[in-house]
């Protein structure tokens, strides 16, 4: 079933404040960059109770999240400003109409930690402790188990795969695909989004000569790599735009990821997709 979204830009900047919003759903979620805190302050529906959550990267440049719930982020979130560093985004997700009570949002709180620290996907080592089950009545629970759904939804739109799990192939229908090139020997899946390279994938260490990237190839095996036996490997799954970028860092060279990514029966990507 298609589902219609409303994107406000609060500043005009499309990187900048903004809201967003399911056509006939109550869920609002508000995303708004640390740099544009003073935006927070105007807004009197974020004095209202609220489920948010704190995105940044830890020392490693992994993703980093805190998960919490407030009667008034305005003034939660000076608290967050002042005591913790990794942060520069917070999605905060309200009620259209202020109808959620302290009680909604505390079981959104416990509700979102359990799903996103079962998947893993983020660090919550900032979450110092495990938020505990409220009471609510079966009416209020289901009512907020589907508010939930909207919420995932929400951050899954902006790119944030906090509460998404890592899907096996045989449950999407993805194919895998491999690249075996130069002692290479990474996974990844074809998207709409584009590449996406499978964590634990062995990467190449050094570029060829003839690689122009390479200060920025660098910087990324630095930052999303781990080495074991002396080799890199990927900490996560990392997206690419293109199979093309997504083969090149992984190789170190230059490469046409459409011939390069290929099944394990040896059909290419540009044979499966490019048809």
């Amino acid at each position: 079933m298609g589902k219609t979204i409303t994107t406000y830009l609060m500043t005009g900047d499309p990187k900048g404040a903004q809201y967003v919003l399911i056509s006939n759903r109550v869920c609002k979620m508000i995303m708004i960059p640390r740099s544009e805190l003073s935006t927070v302050y105007e807004r009197e529906e974020l004095k209202t109770p609220s489920f948010y959550i704190l995105l940044g990267q830890d020392e490693d440049a992994n993703p980093m999240a805190y998960i919490g719930q407030t009667e008034d982020f305005t003034e939660r979130v000076r608290q967050h400003d002042n005591k913790k560093k990794f942060w520069n985004k917070a999605i905060i997700f309200i009620s259209i109409g202020g109808a959620m009570t302290k009680a909604d949002v505390e079981y959104l709180e416990y509700k979102g930690y359990q799903l996103a620290n079962t998947v893993k996907r983020y660090n919550l080592t900032e979450n110092k402790q495990e938020p505990k089950k409220p009471h609510l009545p079966e009416h209020q629970l289901d009512a907020m188990d589907d508010y939930f759904e909207d919420c995932k939804f929400l951050a899954s739109f902006i790119g944030c795969n906090l509460f998404e799990e890592e899907k096996k192939e045989d449950e999407t229908g993805q194919l895998t695909f491999y690249l075996t090139r130069r002692n290479c020997n990474a996974k990844g899946v074809y998207t709409s989004e584009g590449m996406t390279v499978l964590r634990d994938s062995h990467v190449v260490k050094e570029c060829s000569a003839s690689y122009k990237n390479r200060s920025k190839r660098e910087e990324w095996l630095m930052k999303y790599t781990y080495e074991k036996n002396g080799e890199p490997y990927l900490k996560s799954d990392y997206s690419f735009d293109s199979p093309s970028t997504a083969s090149s860092y992984c190789l170190g060279c230059s490469s046409n990821g459409w011939k390069d990514w290929k099944t394990k029966d040896r059909r290419s990507l540009d044979s499966i997709f490019r048809i």
